[in-house]
């Protein structure tokens, strides 16, 4: 797999991953809260987070990999 399509799967993925993330944190933080407003600070801060673990990720894959496999 060459390094641009690698990246275009990543780009693709990676917000789908951070706003299933996000969902699921909104989810369960507003069983604790009563307000909504702490709920979902938590659920953004978990989605950003998880984009950007995602994004790295993937760019750091998609340039070593293809080198190791050579």
């Amino acid at each position: 797999m060459n390094v641009g399509v690698s990246l275009i799967l990543w780009l693709i993925f990676s917000p789908i991953a951070a706003l299933m993330a996000g969902l699921i944190t909104f989810a369960e933080y507003s069983h604790h809260y009563t307000e909504r407003g702490p709920a979902l600070r938590e659920a953004l801060r978990t989605a950003v987070l998880t984009l950007a673990l995602f994004l790295l990720l993937g760019l750091a894959i998609s340039f070593i990999l293809p080198r190791v496999m050579k």
